[in-house]
């Protein structure tokens, strides 16, 4: 994976780029479909890389998206990775039959803890498996782990065949920091993604997480982002929107 065309500079950042960067995370349980169809007309109007909603959105994300170049992703076994292995199979097969185009799975966070990493990476297997060529992603939820569990549970998504490693779910009391996506990179080397998500709420942070080494992000936020951006570029001048609070 090459993050290099995202310059850290801000006056260096073209749109297109960061664009390029973002699955717009559309997860909140409460969302409405009036909300759920909010936000993927402002993914459609932003241009991101891609939306990632909840598994029973997907269909619906797929039609209402069609023709925009904004793909559908969605979550497996979210936001606790505590399903059986089964069920997250069952989950992946189902979303790849209403549309998705990538998948980002919880990995058993309890197996992790207690170090059993063989029940881990098979988890992660049986998911990949499944997905055939399908980018899965694996959300290690790193607020709950040390470093050291961190680094062997991104070997593990690695030896299990997967496209990426990420953070966080956004819903765990944590997010991304630039140490653990340091860490995460320096771990998976080049050729294995590393998703920042969780708390990336303004334009400084998710240039904060390209430097340490993510080449994908996972935001509500998309908007502020790129507006901040567009102000920047206009202006030479950071805008005076700072982060989206709201947003995770």
């Amino acid at each position: 994976m090459d993050n290099a065309a995202i310059p850290s500079a801000p006056d260096a950042v073209t749109a297109d780029a960061v664009r390029a960067l973002i699955d717009h995370a559309i997860l909140k349980p409460e969302l409405t479909r009036t909300d759920v169809d909010a936000q993927l007309d402002e993914a459609a109007a932003y241009r991101v890389f891609s939306v990632c909603v909840r598994p029973s959105d997907v269909a619906h994300a797929v039609e209402r998206l069609t023709g925009t170049g904004v793909g559908v992703g969605t979550v497996i076994g979210f936001p606790h990775g505590t399903t059986t292995t089964a069920t997250k199979v069952a989950e992946s097969l189902q979303a790849l039959a209403d549309g998705a185009f990538e998948l980002d799975m919880v990995q058993n966070v309890g197996a992790a803890k207690s170090g059993d990493w063989e029940r881990v990476e098979q988890d992660v297997r049986a998911v990949v498996d499944a997905a055939g060529d399908t980018v899965v992603k694996v959300i290690l939820e790193t607020a709950f782990l040390t470093d050291d569990e961190i680094v062997a549970a991104s070997r593990a998504a690695q030896r299990a065949g997967a496209a990426f490693v990420k953070t966080s779910t956004g819903f765990a009391g944590g997010g991304a920091t630039a140490e653990h996506i340091r860490l995460m990179r320096e771990t998976v080397g080049p050729d294995t993604g590393v998703k920042a998500s969780g708390g990336v709420r303004g334009l400084d942070t998710l240039l904060e997480m390209v430097a340490a080494g993510a080449d994908r992000i996972g935001t509500s936020a998309s908007a502020r982002i790129l507006d901040e951006l567009a102000h920047r570029t206009e202006t030479g001048a950071a805008s005076s929107l700072g982060d989206d609070t709201s947003s995770y």
